[in-house]
């Protein structure tokens, strides 16, 4: 068996946490065999070179036609055999939300998922997101693929997912349109992979800047790794790392066997 490491960590931003004290040293010194970050706010060319070309990973990047913009971005010790940076709608495949890298074994997705809090439109293009999205992986699923699909999908789940679950109910990132959407993205064949091995309350991934809501664990889980059910048996473990500062989310860690 092989066993394989992930990392997945919003990092609002890989220019600015990129000089913030201990970023680097977690970047070289955790053991992951693949790194994807969300919300990158940056083109390619403006990637620091100490990541760009790092000796350790190959890095892959879809940047937003907007810049200092949203952004994913992939770091794999493991070559692909392919990568894919749209999703092939043309309303979604310019704000840089996708990146696909494609192994022998299973399809990686790594998805900064709209947010819905800037009013209708923006609700209503984060619902259609979601859609689009679903209809693609489960056509791979069907297809016969084993998925891996991880980043931040700004929607808490259920109530153990959220601190403060009745003061957020008409707040985009828990209504329950988007709630609904992963029960039904759930029912299509998936799994919430650290709800396979802790079903404790108040494990979050994201604090709010502006209220010191960490020092408190005032959070909201919106992180996730998702894989469809027949790779399950694969994941042997899957952790939030809630110690590791630098950004206003913290990095999530899934471990597979092949």
């Amino acid at each position: 068996m092989v066993k394989i490491n992930l990392s997945s960590w919003n990092i609002n931003g890989i220019r600015a946490i990129y000089k913030k004290e201990g970023f680097m040293n977690w970047f070289n010194s955790v053991d992951s065999d693949l790194i994807l970050f969300q919300e990158t706010k940056a083109q390619i060319d403006q990637i620091p070179k100490e990541l760009y070309r790092n000796e350790k990973y190959h890095s892959y990047y879809s940047s937003a036609i907007k810049k200092g913009y949203s952004g994913v971005a992939a770091f794999s010790k493991i070559e692909p055999n392919e990568v894919i940076t749209e999703i092939g709608k043309k309303e979604f495949d310019g704000e840089g939300r996708f990146l696909r890298l494609d192994f022998d074994d299973f399809i990686l997705m790594n998805l900064y998922w709209p947010n819905g809090g800037m009013g209708d439109e923006r609700l209503k293009y984060k619902l259609d997101f979601y859609d689009a999205f679903l209809d693609y992986v489960v056509d791979l699923k069907e297809a016969g693929n084993n998925l891996i699909i991880c980043g931040d999908l700004n929607t808490a789940h259920k109530e153990i997912d959220i601190a403060r679950p009745k003061e957020n109910e008409k707040v985009s990132g828990f209504m329950p349109i988007e709630r609904e959407w992963i029960d039904k993205f759930l029912d299509s064949g998936f799994v919430d992979t650290f709800r396979m091995f802790n079903n404790e309350p108040d494990q979050y991934t994201w604090w709010s800047y502006r209220t010191r809501a960490r020092d408190r664990n005032v959070g909201w889980r919106l992180d996730y790794f998702f894989v469809n059910e027949e790779f399950q048996e694969n994941v042997t473990s899957a952790t939030i790392e809630s110690d590791v500062m630098g950004s206003d989310h913290c990095p999530i860690e899934l471990k597979i066997e092949i």
